[in-house]
């Protein structure tokens, strides 16, 4: 097939959306596909250019909001239906945060009757809204924290949740913008650094315990996988520099966890209603028992993301895991052909 990757945008993520892209360009060649490369903001990538983002990483800092205003946004639709690109099969979705996370290029590629890969425009934004998430999660009977909407004052948060908390913007991704509060001091200043995200926040009950992380492809739980931070909690340092954080797949969790965590996954998939692929992150607590966090649905997909870690522990290399997401959606397009 012909691949389209669409990759850069203008969030606060477009360093991981550009190191994803770049990745499953090359997987998806491996994997045998004729791919072409797209920043939405600049355009056709040449070799050069995605060698460049491999071989830069993701830098330890998300590049600034003037950084970001500075950028000519462009719009994926136009890109999709450019002459330049010739015909393509398929455009597998590598945009990360904003609105290439938040339904808003799906609904835009649906406009444009060309097929995606992932979430369509309602499942993304079901997932890319925490507290709308969560709601959603405690009516599929799917356990998850405790939590606060805000705006809301330190004195509401505290009475309702105690200490330590976390506060996070309910709209982001890659954990930006996800403060751990231990007392009331920095609690009060999570909440003034918040007042500058332009973005509902979340307070949330910290609960500790081990981080563990379930991927679902289709409709089938992959391996599951466990954080180990060097920082206290899981933040985009550790996410995305290499040696922040220890990931063991599979983990090293009883069977029956394992079992209860990948169905609880597939449970939080569907109540999403996501499709094609996702991850879902968890807390297990000191009596064993899973609390659900977030759902990915545009999981991160470097060379150091949990998502192929987790492919790569159930017997699925990456340029495979590409080519599965990419068959799904190009299935998808045959059957609402016929």
């Amino acid at each position: 097939m012909r691949v389209g990757v669409l990759m850069g945008g203008v969030s606060d993520e477009r360093a991981v959306s550009l190191a994803s892209g770049a990745e499953v360009a090359r997987a998806l060649r491996e994997a045998g596909h004729e791919v072409v490369a797209v920043d939405t903001v600049r355009g056709l990538l040449c070799d050069d250019d995605e060698r460049a983002l491999r071989e830069g990483g993701v830098d330890v800092n998300p590049p600034s909001a003037h950084e970001l205003r500075a950028l000519d946004p462009g719009t994926a639709v136009t890109l999709a239906r450019s002459p330049e690109l010739g015909p393509i099969d398929v455009y597998f979705v590598a945009l990360h945060g904003g609105s290439g996370e938040d339904g808003t290029i799906q609904g835009l590629l649906d406009s444009a009757g060309v097929a995606y890969t992932g979430s369509d425009r309602l499942g993304c934004s079901l997932a890319m809204d925490k507290e709308v998430s969560k709601r959603l999660f405690r009516q599929a009977g799917v356990p998850t924290p405790d939590w606060v909407k805000g705006p809301a004052s330190a004195d509401e948060v505290v009475r309702a949740l105690g200490f330590p908390v976390i506060v996070k913007a309910a709209s982001g991704g890659s954990s930006l913008r996800l403060i751990l509060a231990h007392d009331r001091e920095e609690l009060d200043d999570a909440i003034a650094e918040s007042l500058d995200w332009d973005d509902l926040v979340l307070f949330e009950r910290y609960i500790a315990g081990r981080e563990l992380t379930v991927g679902v492809v289709g409709d089938a739980a992959l391996p599951v996988g466990e954080i180990i931070p060097a920082n206290e909690i899981f933040d985009y340092e550790c996410k995305y520099q290499p040696g922040m954080a220890e990931e063991v797949f599979p983990a090293d969790i009883p069977p029956e966890l394992a079992q209860r965590l990948q169905r609880l996954a597939v449970r939080a998939h569907a109540a999403l209603r996501l499709r094609d692929y996702s991850r879902i992150d968890f807390i297990v607590d000191e009596g064993g028992v899973p609390w659900c966090l977030e759902a990915n649905a545009a999981p991160g997909m470097t060379s150091n993301s949990l998502l192929p870690k987790a492919g790569r522990a159930g017997g699925i290399s990456f340029p495979e895991l590409c080519d599965r997401v990419v068959g799904l959606a190009y299935e998808r397009l045959r059957s609402h052909s016929t």
